[in-house]
């Protein structure tokens, strides 16, 4: 499901994406703790800003709980004539978990992007500029996609409009 959205509070598109079969779950490890990012049940909220360099994705539980907000840096973003949206990544990513635990990922990925000219110098400094600032709100506790997408999974996806 895709709606966009013109607020104060956010303007772009919102994705969910609810998970109702897979083979095996999905586990994702960060610090040594291993977590279900993905199972029969979970669903996954996904943000693309207007003009923003990020996209924000949030991993709930069967029982709608928070797992984690994935963050992808990239370098642009848009949606297909279909409808769909799409980002164009430059490789760091920033993982929050439920408990506020923050990662910052694939530093080694962008530097090797890089080295082999996949990126452009530009392209680097877009990534890491975009990564740090984030970095910076999540830790003034000013990044509103926490708040966000718990509110707007519960208003703009209500569990009676997912059933298939």
């Amino acid at each position: 499901m895709c709606r966009y959205i013109d607020s104060r509070r956010f303007t772009g598109y919102v994705t969910l994406y609810n998970m109702l079969k897979l083979k095996e779950p999905l586990m994702k490890t960060y610090g040594g703790l291993t977590f279900c990012v993905a199972d029969k049940g979970y669903s996954w909220l996904q943000y693309f800003p207007k003009d923003a360099h990020f996209i924000v994705t949030t991993m709930f539980n069967e029982k709608r709980e928070v797992v984690e907000w994935y963050i992808d840096i990239c370098k642009s973003q848009g949606v297909t004539d279909q409808g769909v949206p799409w980002f164009d990544d430059l490789y760091l990513d920033i993982v929050v978990l439920g408990d506020g635990t923050v990662f910052l990922l694939d530093e080694d990925e962008l530097d090797d992007a890089l080295r082999r000219g996949v990126i452009t110098e530009a392209d680097y400094a877009l990534a890491t500029r975009t990564a740090h600032g984030l970095l910076r709100m999540i830790d003034a506790h000013a990044f509103p996609y926490f708040r966000l997408s718990i509110e707007h999974r519960r208003r703009l996806f209500p569990a009676s409009a997912l059933k298939v």
